[in-house]
């Protein structure tokens, strides 16, 4: 229940490297000789549980992309979680290529440029986010890291369409609260009318309803067990005895999103329902 419709269509969309090519290219249009064979997927671990995001890792020649996709709430901690996966995604590699960092030979690795792709309805102005910028007021520390922020593409490129494309799910969403096959069908033939991923939706347009379907049954059980008593009740008791043994409210809200399986969101705002 952790993942929504645009996330899993964003997985779906990528996985194929026709796309994931237009992906990088938006990216570096400056790089013209690319080809999809030049791609290498990269496995991004799990560093953090029940999150908002979407994780996309490849790397083309010298350069490490990572992606994350912030779908609802903005948080400059995304830059954290970047960090987080970089250095991961750095080990594995220096295991992969057989390279130790205890040894005397200076270690080969790509270049890593990081991206937030946000997707939600808050107005962000910024165009690049910093560790440094964000959490310690610009000073000069040790290890520092530069975010790059992707509201929309240029040109109607694959970064548009599927900033358009989540959109207009949400649009169709917000029209057709109670029937969810009309609201599926309605984001197909808009975004396929104004070509909004059209081929892709065209080409894989069964698989897309299916993900659709399966993750809007899978919201609805998510939506009605967060405002049921059952909920209601487990988060008080959670509370209170938190309260007891002195546990902070961030660490009540953590405990709450992993023991109940629903987003930081979810938790905090019943957490602070019941916090005193």
């Amino acid at each position: 229940m952790k993942q929504t419709v645009k996330a899993s269509v964003f997985e779906d969309l990528f996985s194929n490297k026709e796309y994931l090519l237009q992906l990088y290219q938006a990216l570096h249009p400056e790089d013209t000789t690319v080809l999809e064979s030049d791609l290498e997927y990269v496995t991004l671990q799990q560093v953090m549980a029940n999150n908002p995001y979407n994780d996309l890792g490849f790397k083309v020649g010298s350069r490490l992309m990572i992606l994350v996709e912030a779908q609802s709430t903005w948080t400059e901690n995304i830059i954290v979680r970047c960090i987080m996966y970089l250095a991961q995604t750095w080990k594995d590699y220096f295991i992969s290529s057989k390279q130790s960092v205890y040894a005397s030979t200076k270690l080969e690795f790509p270049e890593p440029e990081l991206y937030v792709l946000y997707t939600g309805s808050k107005t962000i102005s910024k165009t690049e986010i910093s560790l440094s910028e964000e959490f310690f007021a610009g000073k000069p520390i040790a290890i520092d890291a530069k975010v790059k922020v992707l509201i929309t593409g240029k040109n109607n490129d694959i970064i548009t369409q599927y900033v358009l494309f989540t959109k207009v799910i949400d649009e169709q969403r917000n029209l057709y609260k109670n029937n969810t096959q009309t609201a599926i069908t309605e984001t197909i033939r808009i975004c396929k009318d104004k070509n909004i991923l059209k081929e892709y939706l065209e080409n894989h347009e069964k698989e897309v309803i299916d993900i659709m379907v399966t993750l809007y049954s899978q919201e609805e059980v998510l939506r009605d067990y967060v405002t049921s008593e059952k909920f209601t009740s487990e988060v008080k008791g959670i509370v209170e005895l938190s309260q007891e043994l002195g546990r902070s409210f961030a660490d009540t809200v953590s405990y709450v999103a992993k023991k109940c399986n629903v987003s930081k969101d979810i938790a905090e705002r019943k957490v602070n329902s019941f916090w005193n």
